[in-house]
């Protein structure tokens, strides 16, 4: 089966799904604060989640420190398992601080950081791994690459770009060298990437019953040609 070409991809799924929404924001603290507003909520739904902290507590992490229990349970309970995350999000404020001091919590100072060090502080919030770290530096125009998420890296490996490892660590690692050669240093493109192939696997490409008749990538998917 003929390979699949990361630009070839990403030109199909636009002329599918039209161009992609942008990203929820360009600000480090930001995404941070929107991976933690709910979990496992729909985008629309963590819209709302976040737009009820920007109106009940602000989005400075001195006022979510101060925010009453009852103000972050509301933002939380967009999602499920709510005093869970309330609880998240003063943490990610405590971070804030503990990495920013001088600025009171204000990211500006990472960019200056070197890439492993921007990496790592990242990756000391909740819900932001090594991939999730990435993204945020990817979104606020800090490193050029393209992380993936469950949805991205399910369509890629489909495609045949690497085989499905018994780990997720290990099948992501396998993707992101087969990608990396192909990769633009475009920052709106590597964006419209990433956000395209999460809408794909969201929308058509789906984990159980995926919609393989409507895909236009079926020619040269490995479950597509095993459905057809």
């Amino acid at each position: 089966m003929e390979s699949w070409k990361l630009t070839e991809v990403q030109k199909r799924l636009e002329k599918l799904h039209g161009p992609p929404p942008p990203p929820p924001a360009k600000d480090p603290w930001l995404l941070i604060l929107w991976e933690n507003v709910a979990s496992l909520a729909a985008d629309a739904r963590r819209k709302a989640a976040f737009e009820t902290l920007r109106r009940r507590v602000g989005t400075k992490p001195k006022e979510l420190l101060a925010a009453s229990d009852e103000a972050l349970l509301e933002v939380a309970g967009h999602g499920i398992l709510a005093e869970t995350f309330a609880a998240k999000l003063r943490d990610c404020a405590t971070i804030a601080l503990e990495l920013f001091p001088e600025s009171g919590g204000d990211f500006a100072p990472l960019r200056k950081w070197p890439l492993e060090k921007q990496r790592k502080g990242l990756a000391r919030f909740p819900g932001i791994g090594g991939p999730g770290a990435e993204k945020i530096l990817l979104f606020c125009g800090a490193h050029a690459s393209l992380p993936l998420e469950s949805n991205g890296l399910r369509v890629l490996t489909r495609l045949g770009f690497a085989d499905e490892e018994k780990s997720y660590a290990a099948t992501y690692r396998r993707v992101q060298a087969a990608i990396e050669p192909q990769l633009s240093r475009n920052f709106d493109e590597l964006v419209a990437t990433h956000l395209l192939l999460r809408l794909h696997g969201q929308e058509l490409c789906k984990r159980s019953r995926p919609l393989c008749g409507a895909c236009p990538l079926r020619p040269r998917c490995r479950l597509g040609a095993e459905s057809a």
